[in-house]
């Protein structure tokens, strides 16, 4: 599995925008192949920074749900939407390898 993790510098201004935005790639993540595990938005603190994660089985299938985005009709529309709203500034991204087992569950392997 590996999971995309994406940290946003976003327009406080356009929060309600953002999360519509946000909205539309969970629904489109979800429904080609992957596995969105939301977006967290700012609440206390900083007002300007948001995340979100989402993962596919392999960085394969993340690349066959990339090829995918210019031939989708929900992908150009979330993709307009943004060019519309100007809801965030950048983005950076990054590729993880997800660790859900303890210890404990590691050693019920083992006995």
């Amino acid at each position: 599995m590996i999971t995309c993790f994406l940290k946003y510098k976003i327009d406080p201004a356009k929060l309600k925008e953002f999360e519509h935005y946000g909205k539309l790639w969970i629904d489109i993540v979800n429904e080609m192949g992957g596995l969105h595990h939301g977006y967290l938005l700012p609440h206390e603190g900083e007002n300007d920074v948001a995340y979100a994660s989402f993962s596919f089985n392999s960085l394969a299938e993340y690349e066959v749900y990339r090829n995918k985005i210019p031939l989708s009709p929900k992908c150009l529309e979330a993709i307009d939407y943004f060019d519309k709203t100007h809801c965030y500034f950048s983005y950076n991204r990054s590729f993880l390898k997800p660790l859900f087992e303890g210890v404990t569950d590691q050693a019920k392997l083992f006995y």
